[in-house]
């Protein structure tokens, strides 16, 4: 485990509403220290598990291809307790920097909705009509991300929370690295919760059909992420699902997990088991059906 405590610190700031955020220079790199934040859920726990989930969620994007800010495990010690944190690579730099995806969404005058408004209409709106980005390639971005946040569980891919590298010298903008993974896989489920979960098919089957949804809206309603893909009701959404499934290499995510040092065998047993029926009964079973609607809609055509 990297100890953090020492490392030397930088002025730079970081906004975000869940968990303090230091930057401090590591092995000459400039990384954005990410601390765990209280449980609001799980008062047992010590801390939430979302530095863990960020960790996770990010080397699945990069294990998946589509390219994810660089982190690591380690630990910090704050009056004298030790926590586990995460370090995220800031990936900016001089004349480089963030912009979000709800920035990008203020530019629309026309619109009636603020940036942070998360109906999809209103984003998709925003994809099409802005000038900053292809939109084509934009497109494939939102809904590759959208693919793989039902495969982690991300409740809290808000607009603020995806988004751009703008150049200050070029006037250009690029897609940026996912980042911001610390709302995927439970990180509110303490080991009781995580036991009781593991124990019954039930309640397996309601936190990959049920809960978590997207924070994104169709219509005023949170997005439940089975309903939707499955349906195939999105052509964009149904081309993300074939680019997706296929990179989704379980053999490789299992090892990652596994080879986590700070976390109990329950907690690994758990984000495997999550990660497959997730992947089976959301990924795979619409894969599948869209498979097999393409088949019958070829065989039609050839008759």
């Amino acid at each position: 485990m990297i100890d953090f405590s020492t490392l030397p610190r930088k002025n730079k700031t970081y906004a975000g509403a869940n968990g303090s955020k230091i930057s401090v220079i590591y092995d000459g790199e400039q990384y954005m220290l990410k601390f765990p934040p209280a449980p609001r859920k799980s008062l047992d726990m010590s801390y939430a598990n979302s530095c863990i989930s960020e960790y996770i969620g990010s080397h699945i994007f990069n294990i998946i291809g589509i390219k994810a800010q660089e982190t690591l495990l380690g630990k910090f010690t704050v009056n004298d307790k030790e926590k586990i944190v995460v370090a995220c690579k800031d990936f900016t730099s001089l004349g480089i920097t963030l912009q979000d995806f709800a920035s990008l969404k203020n530019q629309m005058i026309d619109s009636a909705h603020n940036g942070y408004g998360t109906e999809l209409k209103d984003i998709i709106y925003t994809i099409e009509n802005q000038q900053a980005i292809d939109s084509k390639e934009l497109t494939e971005h939102f809904w590759n991300l959208f693919i793989a946040d039902a495969f982690i569980g991300n409740f809290d891919r808000h607009n603020g929370n995806w988004g751009f590298l703008y150049n200050e010298q070029t006037d250009k903008m690029s897609i940026a690295p996912v980042y911001d993974c610390g709302s995927c896989l439970y990180p509110q489920a303490s080991e009781e919760m995580i036991s009781t979960i593991l124990a019954s098919k039930d309640e397996i089957d309601a936190r990959v059909f049920v809960f978590p949804t997207s924070v994104i809206q169709n219509e005023g309603k949170k997005i439940n992420y089975f309903d939707f893909i499955s349906s195939l009701q999105n052509d964009d959404c149904n081309k993300a699902l074939k680019r997706i499934a296929p990179k989704i290499n379980m053999e490789a995510i299992e090892q990652m997990i596994n080879n986590i040092p700070c976390i109990s065998e329950l907690q690994k047993q758990f984000y495997i088991t999550m990660l497959r029926h997730r992947k089976e009964h959301i990924i795979d079973y619409s894969f599948e059906t869209l498979k097999k609607k393409e088949r019958a809609k070829k065989n039609k055509d050839a008759k």
